[in-house]
């Protein structure tokens, strides 16, 4: 099953699914509102401003399952993300990234391996995987990795549509 094939819920309750967004490149975000790496959230919103027209949309995915810091509703969550945040970029309903009730995509997810070629279980918030316009994940970054690192935007820039044209990033 390709990425863009699982079944998915918006934040607002309409049934959707990645493929909404085929042919985009995707930074998919488990997020949480009440985290130290919560005002991630910010460069995440930079990200999807700086990229958007570009082919990139940033997706992120509410996560309860790290001490308890996403415990809102789904319109507390939207509000806090709108009014702390501008968050302009579309949130999914809050899902289950690890353990026995793990999303399908987050079953996927997980067996992406990070830049030390680890794959496993999410470590905490703010984990991001790049996903290419085919809707194959191409890179995993782990909590503490700024959304505007170098890594991240040249691996954004990399794969996003029509990068082929454009050099391939060098981080060195």
């Amino acid at each position: 099953m390709s990425l863009h094939d699982i079944p998915l819920t918006t934040l607002d309750g309409r049934p959707t699914s990645l493929g909404e967004y085929a042919g985009r490149a995707l930074l998919l975000v488990n997020v949480a509102s009440r985290c130290g790496m919560t005002p991630q959230y910010a460069g995440l919103e930079r990200l999807q401003e700086r990229f958007g027209e570009q082919g990139l949309t940033v997706v992120g995915f509410p996560c309860n399952q790290f001490n308890g810091q996403e415990p809102g509703t789904n319109e507390e969550i939207a509000e806090f993300c709108a009014t702390t945040y501008g968050v302009t970029f579309p949130m999914m309903d809050k899902v289950e990234v690890n353990g026995d009730g793990r999303h399908p995509l987050f079953v996927e997810l997980t067996g992406v391996e990070d830049a030390g070629g680890e794959a496993g279980d999410v470590g905490w918030n703010f984990e991001k995987w790049l996903v290419g316009p085919d809707g194959a994940a191409v890179a995993r970054f782990r909590s503490r990795t700024e959304p505007e690192s170098p890594e991240i935007v040249g691996a954004i820039e990399d794969v996003l549509p029509g990068s082929a044209a454009r050099p391939v990033h060098d981080p060195a």
